[in-house]
């Protein structure tokens, strides 16, 4: 399951979701805004406290990275 670190007014966590969206790809979002438990969840993971993180079976991608995450999503 791909997680998606995320707040709602984040214009690079649309971009990712929408890309999501647009490849058919399922994922599970967690708004930092609003969840302190995935905001430490999202740190922890990627030393980052900016969004969007992605969590994409344990690679971790910060940022819009359409490549990586292009990379990644067809390799499942």
């Amino acid at each position: 399951m791909i997680k998606v670190y995320s707040t709602k007014t984040c214009p690079w966590c649309i971009k990712v979701k929408d890309f999501l969206k647009d490849k058919g790809v399922e994922f599970k979002e967690l708004d930092v805004s609003s969840d302190d438990g995935a905001r430490e969840e999202m740190i922890e993971k990627s030393g980052q406290m900016g969004v969007p993180v992605l969590d994409i079976d344990g690679k971790i991608i910060v940022g819009f990275d359409q490549a990586e995450i292009e990379k990644l999503i067809s390799s499942d």
